[in-house]
């Protein structure tokens, strides 16, 4: 497990194990992982297809739950906690960004951007003022009443980055995004939350085998069968 610095863990995980049932045989995705993640990082967990990196980051996100082990966001244990409790958490302390955008079709830019902090119960008010900064900071400053049928992949993605950041979560979580994009938009994208990253402190958690994605993270988790290969952090 790469230690904690000063206490500053937001994801731990401790030995944690998830098994599929596929017919008769037992597939297990993810094998004994232990793993701390610290506030702040900008962190790739990459591997082959079948490595486990998608259900790790599924587990951390709430969204699949371990056959054994702990997962803990912020100290709290998600086992632990009850059906509202992770939705709750879902909603207010992580933020998604999907590889195939998942953003709602019948709603404009600006519609999908403020959607949870709609479900947070934020005051019209200060939603609208959050919503168009954080449109302006992702580059769709005039764009926010499109609706994704009516941009480009790359200005969806920008749309999901934007509803992602709005309610100021703890951790985003990154599965593939750049994946549906050309290789310029991609740079695009990795700019803008590498900028995120450095100037607002949002901690970035990808996965991804996408060489671009490897080449800006500061540390690179290596999955094979369910466990951590390599850890490596770049020197500054």
């Amino acid at each position: 497990m790469e230690p904690e610095q000063n206490g500053s863990a937001i994801v731990r995980l401790d030995k944690v194990s998830r098994v599929y049932q596929q017919g008769k045989v037992e597939v297990k995705a993810v094998d004994d992982l232990s793993l701390i993640i610290n506030k702040g990082e900008f962190t790739v967990i990459s591997g082959p297809s079948g490595s486990g990196k998608t259900t790790t980051l599924n587990m951390i996100g709430a969204l699949d739950i371990p056959n054994s082990g702990a997962v803990e966001l912020e100290g709290r244990n998600l086992g632990t906690l009850s059906r509202t409790q992770l939705s709750e958490l879902r909603r207010d302390r992580i933020g998604f960004v999907f590889q195939a955008y998942n953003l709602a079709p019948v709603l404009t830019a600006y519609e999908n951007a403020e959607f949870v902090l709609a479900l947070q119960g934020v005051p019209a008010a200060r939603r609208r003022e959050r919503t168009m900064k954080v449109l302006e900071e992702v580059g769709l400053k005039g764009l926010e009443d499109r609706r994704p049928d009516e941009m480009s992949g790359g200005q969806q993605q920008r749309v999901a980055i934007a509803r992602a950041i709005c309610p100021r979560p703890a951790i985003v979580l990154a599965d593939e995004p750049t994946a549906n994009v050309d290789s310029h938009t991609a740079e695009s994208i990795l700019t803008l939350m590498q900028q995120l990253n450095q100037t607002d402190g949002v901690t970035f958690l990808f996965s991804t085998h996408d060489p671009q994605v490897m080449e800006r993270a500061r540390r690179i988790i290596t999955m094979r069968d369910g466990k951590v290969f390599d850890d490596t952090t770049k020197s500054a």
